[in-house]
């Protein structure tokens, strides 16, 4: 009897054992180390994208600039070190102060609001770095774009440098290094083409457009890649040795809607950016933009659609789950900075 008494508890001490291993890869699951999913917050924060939304949709219909630019800011938050909110954290030399962020720092509040609101609702829940991905995809359904289903569970990095923006896809880019970056983060040359459309709701600074107008490659000639009808409209809103930061619309004639006309604009020679107008020149994206206007030899792709694929594609760059990183209370400091 007493063998026999050993062995049952021997038995049930394996079986003990073995529940509390399959609840640790349960919460391990739960806490994202096999990557980001629908769902996540599901039982701990019911509501997080009611709030987002909310919060997005207050702000951005008395500025226009706001759903530009919380896309622009997810963009350039993935490409710098991954979709971990790096972007957001504040000081003398992050990204957020890096030439290529610096229109952005007035985005900065709808996240911040968004943080605090889910912070009444759920304390220490909802990473910055999820908020800045639901804010991205609110962002186009705002502007007349599709929705998609955005995968969570991003936690927050705790680094954040401004040198580190050196790698973002500039304007002046020829496709070849705007293919490798994309690549190097994991992204196709129809990733490139898709994301790139983004600029359907864009703006720019005069500064990244008036070398093309005015002396282009140093020949005190305009870029003769611009349709001719075309430059005359953009030097009244750039003049010659204006303000450099004075904003110019990325998709002309359709700024305030997501649509596919700004692959219309490529192919009629009015792309603002030179790195967009090469889009239309080089044979390697060319052949993906004739697909989204339905010109291609392959079937014809519907850009709304395979945005959000190419989101979801570039949300999970680099991205911080499990144990790595942190949920930040105050998403412009590390949670380290508050003690």
């Amino acid at each position: 009897m007493e063998v026999s008494s050993l062995t049952k508890m021997l038995i049930m001490l394996v079986l003990v054992l073995a529940s509390f291993t399959t609840l640790s890869l349960g919460q391990d699951n739960w806490c994202g180390k096999q990557g980001t999913r629908v769902g996540f917050y599901k039982a701990t924060c019911p509501k997080v994208e009611h709030i987002v939304r909310k919060t997005v949709i207050g702000y951005a219909k008395n500025d226009p600039t706001v759903a530009p630019g919380l896309l622009n800011m997810f963009f350039h938050d993935c490409f710098v070190n991954g979709c971990d909110a790096s972007i957001l954290l504040d000081g003398p030399s992050t990204e957020l102060t890096a030439p290529p962020n610096s229109h952005l720092r007035h985005i900065y509040k709808v996240i911040g609001i968004a943080k605090l609101m889910l912070e009444r609702s759920c304390r220490g829940v909802v990473s910055c770095a999820d908020i800045l991905a639901l804010a991205a995809r609110d962002s186009v359904v705002l502007t007349g774009g599709r929705s998609w289903k955005v995968p969570l569970g991003r936690r927050d990095g705790l680094v954040s440098r401004a040198s580190d923006t050196a790698n973002l896809p500039s304007f002046t880019d020829s496709i070849t290094v705007q293919i490798k970056k994309f690549a190097d983060k994991g992204l196709n040359t129809q990733d490139l083409v898709t994301l790139v459309g983004g600029h359907t709701i864009g703006t720019t600074g005069c500064a990244s457009v008036n070398y093309r107008l005015y002396n282009f490659n140093n020949t005190n000639q305009p870029d003769p890649d611009i349709n001719q009808a075309f430059l005359p409209q953009l030097r009244a809103l750039c003049p010659n040795g204006g303000d450099g930061l004075r904003r110019v619309a990325l998709d002309t004639g359709s700024n305030d809607s997501f649509d596919n006309s700004y692959y219309e604009n490529l192919k009629n020679e009015r792309g603002v950016l030179e790195s967009d107008a090469m889009l239309w020149k080089d044979q390697r994206t060319h052949k993906f933009v004739k697909v989204f206007l339905g010109t291609g030899e392959k079937p014809r792709l519907r850009f709304n659609k395979e945005f959000g694929r190419a989101m979801v594609k570039m949300g999970n760059i680099e991205v911080k789950t499990g144990s790595h990183g942190e949920i930040r209370k105050l998403c412009g400091r590390t949670n380290s900075e508050l003690h």
